[in-house]
């Protein structure tokens, strides 16, 4: 709610709306014009409306690149508290350029939408899927075991292999997607954007080494002692999502 604007004072003739609720009837969402005495509340159903369009992709209906960020951050300040790693998997379909060129851009739209319903066929209800850019996803898994990264990407990588979807002309196509993962390790404070470029390495490994494969990164493993980490503890509870990379403390690494 909007509890700094008083009922008398909305006037909605200078808040100027038609263009927001022009989108969000592009978008598919009806608009009822308020009733008198509720105009606070359905400025803040327009708002709520256009924070929903904002954060999801026109075309699959998935998060958008925008929404994705958010939600890498979010995960990587809850991987500084959790039990478990979390996982960033990129999925790129395989040659979609030839589709493109081959069968025009709506038949490309259709392998995107296909894919796009595949890939949450193959995760939790806890997992985020969203459109990078593109003909790129990405797949953000939090809690994951060391094994989920293989499991989920050949799920994903034989489900598409198996799909064959229908364009305008009858014909049926398939495609392949190729997959590269990295984990997000406990105890070691990273940024969204170092972790979608090892995952974006990982996919480049998938891509050279044939297409229609899966590269996922050893999960990295901290040896942190009971001190650090409890240096690092009062540390997170200090920062806020936006605030700077923690203090440094002694963290190894290893690929074991």
């Amino acid at each position: 709610m909007l509890p700094s604007i008083s009922r008398a004072a909305v006037d909605l003739n200078q808040l100027q709306l038609e263009k927001a609720i022009q989108l969000l009837q592009h978008a598919g969402m009806p608009i009822v014009r308020p009733q008198a005495g509720l105009e606070v509340e359905y400025i803040q159903t327009l708002i709520d409306a256009l924070c929903r369009v904002s954060s999801i992709d026109p075309l699959t209906g998935l998060t958008n690149r925008r929404q994705l960020l958010l939600v890498l951050e979010r995960e990587l300040n809850r991987v500084l508290r959790a039990t478990e790693d979390a996982l960033l998997l990129m999925v790129d379909i395989d040659h979609f350029k030839q589709v493109n060129d081959t069968y025009g851009h709506l038949a490309g739209d259709a392998v995107l939408c296909a894919l796009a319903k595949a890939l949450l066929s193959c995760v939790r209800p806890m997992d985020t899927v969203a459109r990078y850019g593109g003909e790129e996803f990405a797949v953000v898994c939090p809690n994951c075991d060391p094994g989920y990264g293989q499991l989920v990407g050949e799920r994903i990588r034989q489900k598409v292999a198996q799909l064959a979807v229908p364009i305008d002309s009858g014909a049926l196509l398939q495609v392949t997607v190729s997959c590269g993962g990295a984990y997000a390790p406990k105890w070691i404070r990273s940024g969204a954007e170092a972790w979608l470029a090892r995952a974006d390495a990982q996919l480049y490994l998938a891509k050279a080494g044939g297409r229609n494969q899966v590269q996922i990164e050893s999960p990295l493993h901290s040896v942190v002692s009971a001190e650090e980490k409890s240096m690092l503890f009062a540390a997170a509870s200090d920062i806020s999502p936006t605030s700077a990379a923690l203090p440094t403390a002694s963290i190894y690494l290893s690929d074991t």
